[in-house]
């Protein structure tokens, strides 16, 4: 699967101008599955702005990014704040998926921080499952940020099936090392590539981290080529990146975590010397 990783510095506020930019990557670097940062729409710190900016099925925006995927044949994989259908003035954020064919599907964000700089717990709805969605046929388990410090969140999404994790992030400098050391590991302990997208740029004093990257199923960093995107910022980057979603059988037998783990009921307890 041939996968551009988008770190990008959205426009705070100003979803036109993101999608816009949106569309120029995408149509420059076609791919299978085309991956932007977390709240990328929107930029992240959008205060009272928040019901404005989330998007909703059938509107314009809407259609704008299931006309980019149709066009280009390759799936979006955006942040975005996004209106519940079910309960009127709550509001996710979420992994939103644009699929070629114009079909739409989210990840909601299971763990919301609100400690520190992060207000999402009193912003956002959060979710409590997940499951993967398919691009091109292939199984592809969906995080955003946050929930990657929750093993039991990649490992739901490896037992349900997934070929690949995908995290989408708007991640400070400050966690920078932390997500150095665990987005190896959710590779290492499920057998799965791990792909990360965070944004750069600054809002609010906030500093985003960037260190977007894809990581094999040994926790190997893979290497990407850059794509011809003009007028990039400030660390700003957009690469491609081929990855193998069938190194997984070939690796598993050596490391059967998935299987050990899935022979085991939920919560069991191993007597000692197992």
């Amino acid at each position: 699967m041939r996968v551009l990783l988008a770190q990008l510095a959205p426009a705070r506020g100003d979803r036109s101008a993101n999608l816009a930019r949106l569309e120029a990557v995408v149509r420059a670097a076609p791919c299978d599955l085309a991956v932007f940062p977390e709240l990328y729409l929107s930029g992240y710190r959008i205060g009272d702005q928040l019901h404005r900016l989330a998007l909703k099925e059938g509107d314009e925006s809407t259609g704008r990014l299931k006309a980019v995927a149709r066009e280009t044949g390759s799936a979006i994989l955006v942040g975005t704040p996004l209106a519940s259908s079910e309960r009127r003035g709550e509001v996710f954020n979420a992994a939103l998926l644009v699929h070629p064919s114009g079909d739409l599907s989210a990840q909601q964000k299971r763990y919301l921080p609100t400690f520190g700089p992060f207000e999402e717990g009193i912003q956002f709805t959060p979710t409590d499952t997940s499951r993967p969605l398919t691009v091109g046929g292939h199984a592809v388990g969906l995080e955003v940020c946050y929930d990657t410090f929750f093993p039991e969140v990649s490992r739901d999404l490896a037992l349900a099936g997934a070929e690949l994790l995908v995290i989408l992030s708007a991640s400070p400098v400050t966690s920078a090392r932390l997500f150095e050391r665990l987005l190896p590991a959710r590779a290492i302990e499920n057998g799965l590539p791990v792909v990360f997208v965070n944004r750069v740029g600054v809002e609010d004093g906030l500093v985003f981290g960037g260190g977007s990257g894809a990581w094999d199923v040994r926790g190997e960093p893979l290497e990407g080529a850059a794509a011809p995107v003009k007028g990039l910022g400030p660390d700003e980057s957009v690469a491609v990146v081929d990855i193998d979603l069938a190194e997984s059988d070939r690796w598993r037998p050596f490391r059967p975590v998935l299987r050990d783990v899935a022979a085991r009921p939920r919560g069991a307890v191993p007597r000692g010397g197992e």
